[in-house]
C-alpha cells in the first residue's frame, strides 16, 4: 500500500510490482486572488497539476496563474459551486483535490489530507481547520460552521467537526454524485450525497491561516448568512433511496446515477 506522502503509486501486474506516476489534479476556485496565487501555486505538491478556475477576476489572476504553470479554466457563471464543478469537469486525474485559493490553507498539506483516498482507506478525505490566530476565522463564520457541522452530524450520523474546503476524492465517483448546487452549498452537497451513498469519510487536522485579501463569502455577516441559506437548502434535500442494491462506497453512488 503506498504511503500518503509518496509521489508514486504501486501496482502489481503479472506478479511484477511496477511504479506509475500518481495522477492528482488540484482544483483552485479563484476570484481576484492575484496577491495569494504565487504563494499557493508554489506550494502545490511536485507532479500534481493545479487547475485554477477563474470565476470572473478583474485583477489579472488568470494571467498570473498561467505564468506560474497552472492550467486555467474560465467559468463565467458566478458562484463557488460553479467554479468548483468547472474544475472537476476539467480534471482528468484519477484523484481530484479541492483547495481554497486565498492562502488560508497550505497546499503542501494536500498529500496528508488526500492520503486516505490515495491509499484506499477512505472515499472522501476532508480537512478539519485549526485556526493559527484569533483573526484567522471571523467569529460569525466560525459560529456558522459549527452550527452547520452540528446539522450535518444530525443529518448523516457522521462525527464531523468541520466542513473543510480542502478535500479529495476519486473523480469518477464525484461525477457520479450528480452535484447540482452552484453556489455556496456545493461543498456541503458533496459531503451529504457522499454520506448518503455510504462513502467512508475521514478528517485530517490542518492549520488555518488568515486569508490573503477580502473574503467573498464569509468575510461579512451578509455573505455568511447567504452561505448558510444555501447550505440549509442542501440539508433539506430528501435522502435518496437505493434501488436494487445494498452496496456502499463510490461504486454504489456511481451505479445509482445522479441524484
Amino acid at each position: 500500500m503506498p504511503s500518503p506522502l509518496c509521489p508514486l503509486c504501486v501496482r502489481r501486474l503479472s506478479g511484477v510490482i511496477e511504479t506509475t506516476p500518481l495522477s492528482v489534479d488540484v482544483v483552485l476556485p479563484c476570484l481576484d486572488e492575484a496577491e495569494a496565487l504565487p504563494w499557493v501555486l508554489h506550494r502545490i505538491p511536485p507532479g500534481w497539476r493545479a487547475i485554477v478556475v477563474d470565476n470572473g477576476s478583474t485583477d489579472g489572476s488568470p494571467d498570473i496563474a498561467r505564468d506560474l504553470g497552472a492550467h486555467v479554466v474560465h467559468e463565467p457563471r458566478r458562484g463557488f459551486g460553479a467554479a468548483c464543478h468547472a474544475g472537476l469537469t476539467a480534471a482528468t486525474a484519477d484523484v481530484v483535490c479541492f483547495c481554497d485559493c486565498d492562502a488560508s490553507l497550505d497546499p503542501r498539506l494536500l498529500p496528508a489530507v488526500a492520503g486516505p483516498v490515495l491509499n484506499g482507506s477512505a472515499d472522501l478525505a476532508m480537512c478539519r481547520r485549526r485556526p493559527t490566530t484569533l483573526g484567522a476565522w471571523p467569529p460569525h463564520a466560525r459560529l456558522a460552521n459549527l452550527e452547520l457541522a452540528r446539522l450535518v452530524r444530525r443529518r448523516t450520523g457522521l462525527p464531523l467537526r468541520d466542513l473543510g474546503p480542502m478535500r479529495a476524492a476519486r473523480r469518477e465517483a464525484l461525477l457520479g454524485l450528480g452535484l447540482s448546487d452552484r453556489r455556496s452549498g456545493y461543498p456541503l452537497q458533496m459531503l451529504v450525497r457522499a454520506a448518503d451513498a455510504g462513502w467512508r469519510i475521514q478528517e485530517t487536522d490542518v492549520p488555518y491561516h488568515p486569508r490573503t485579501g477580502r473574503s467573498k463569502v464569509t468575510g461579512t455577516w451578509r455573505g455568511t448568512w447567504q452561505a448558510v441559506r444555501d447550505m440549509r437548502a442542501v440539508l433539506a434535500e430528501q435522502q435518496p433511496v437505493a434501488v436494487g442494491q445494498n452496496s456502499t462506497g463510490p461504486d454504489a453512488s456511481v451505479a445509482g446515477g445522479a441524484r
